[in-house]
């Protein structure tokens, strides 16, 4: 499950990359956590949206609480009930450098990133929807993890090849379901001394 990652190029880098038209006024920032602004291409433009569909949830009493960002979608409920309309006609590339994964014990974990080796950008399968809560939100669609990360988590990313992309996001569903298979090859794996914020426990709702 993925909670932080990077992206450290522009918005005119990355609408050249995409061939998207770029929104020059999107605002976001090199690490990006749930809840806060990132970078998606959709609809042909790459533009900032927030990272998680909200999930409103209620209290004990029936009161309404503060939603909490969903920021992961696994691949075997992208037809479900929360996903479905957004799996079948609003599916976009996520642009990333590298995504982080918390290791270590409880109170000392720490930030190890992972990313394709010479490969920097690349394309992370996402979907998105408005919101009334936050506007534009968007999603990571999550798979089987690498062997590369096997002591760290069992879920990485859906990371997709360039030839996929238009492919992803105006394919008919079932073609994108055929797609949400782990990455075949090496990650680059840098572990750190960074803490992890929250000790790794940044909150957000249960992965659905």
């Amino acid at each position: 499950m993925c909670n932080l990652y990077r992206m450290t190029r522009t918005v005119d880098e990355i609408a050249a990359l995409f061939d998207a038209l770029p929104d020059r006024g999107a605002n976001f920032g090199e690490e990006v956590y749930p809840g806060y602004p990132g970078l998606v291409v959709a609809e042909g433009q790459a533009r900032a949206m927030t990272w998680g569909f909200p999930l409103v949830l209620k209290g004990k009493q029936g009161q309404a609480l503060k939603p909490k960002p969903v920021t992961n979608a696994r691949e075997d409920k992208l037809t479900t009930g929360f996903w479905k309309a957004s799996f079948k006609s609003r599916r976009c590339l996520i642009p990333v450098s590298a995504w982080a994964e918390a290791e270590g014990s409880k109170g000392r974990m720490t930030r190890t990133w992972y990313s394709l080796p010479g490969c920097e950008p690349f394309a992370v399968a996402g979907l998105w929807r408005p919101t009334p809560e936050w506007g534009d939100a968007y999603t990571m669609v999550m798979v089987d993890g690498s062997p590369d990360m096997a002591d760290v988590h069992d879920r990485m990313p859906l990371i997709l090849v360039p030839q996929d992309w238009q492919k992803w996001t105006d394919g008919e569903p079932q073609e994108a379901l055929e797609m949400c298979l782990t990455w075949p090859g090496k990650l680059a794996v840098d572990r750190t001394d960074e803490r992890w914020a929250g000790d790794g426990r940044r909150e957000q709702a249960r992965l659905l």
